[in-house]
């Protein structure tokens, strides 16, 4: 069973990478609304984040422009750009070496 300060992190490492879930999301299954995203994170980590989070970073995420957000009529989706497709592409190709250093901190 995880304590409280173990719980905390895990929550805190997941919110780090938000932007890289996301993107490894909408290249899976593109295009996710903003409240799919957040059922998403709820769905495989078992908490859920505010929707301010959510909508803040999706926002930062179009300034950068890694996704862009189209109206429909009720709700807002996301979908990749090519910047994006290519970043999450570059970082999937990466993650090994990310692995290798997680196991030598772990």
């Amino acid at each position: 069973m995880e304590n409280k300060f173990v719980k905390n992190m895990r929550r805190r490492i997941i919110k780090n990478f938000l932007d890289t879930i996301f993107l490894s999301e909408l290249k899976k299954n593109q295009p996710q609304s903003a409240y799919a995203l957040m059922n998403l994170v709820h769905r495989k980590f078992g908490f859920l984040i505010s929707a301010g989070t959510v909508y803040a970073l999706l926002y930062a995420m179009e300034r950068k422009e890694l996704v862009i957000g189209e109206p429909t009529e009720n709700k807002r989706i996301y979908k990749l750009t090519q910047k994006g497709n290519e970043t999450i592409d570059i970082l999937i190709k990466r993650r090994e070496e990310l692995f290798q250093y997680a196991k030598t901190v772990f």
